[in-house]
């Protein structure tokens, strides 16, 4: 498994906290994540990695926006910091400003233009 489907799962993951407490679908803000989700989209694989993850299917929905990202506290919570994939393009090319502002300040701003949505 890749390193952003691996990290597809963990996002999975939260998204089903999220949903199951009520509160708003995570952010999807990194460009390489996005690509391995899209890359499963529509595959069998995709509907067991919702199941063992967020424990329900996950639709990708189209969802613009920009902003502090909420859910990266429960993240590392869960795993420790973000790595460097999250701040990765889907050409492979890490925004090396972008980390170091995470680095310093614990918090991510970004911009998005999808993200999860519950059954």
């Amino acid at each position: 498994m890749s390193t952003a489907t691996t990290e597809l799962g963990r996002f999975l993951t939260i998204d089903g906290q999220h949903f199951r407490t009520g509160q708003s679908a995570p952010e999807m803000f990194s460009p390489a994540v996005d690509k391995a989700w899209h890359d499963l989209l529509g595959t069998p694989e995709y509907d067991v990695l919702c199941e063992e993850t967020a424990g329900q299917p996950i639709r990708h929905v189209a969802n613009n926006g920009h902003g502090p990202t909420a859910w990266v506290a429960a993240y590392e919570e869960a795993y420790g910091p973000l790595p460097e994939i999250w701040f990765t393009d889907a050409d492979g090319n890490v925004d090396q400003d972008a980390v170091a502002r995470y680095r310093g300040t614990g918090t991510v701003v970004a911009e998005w233009d999808c993200g999860p949505a519950g059954r």
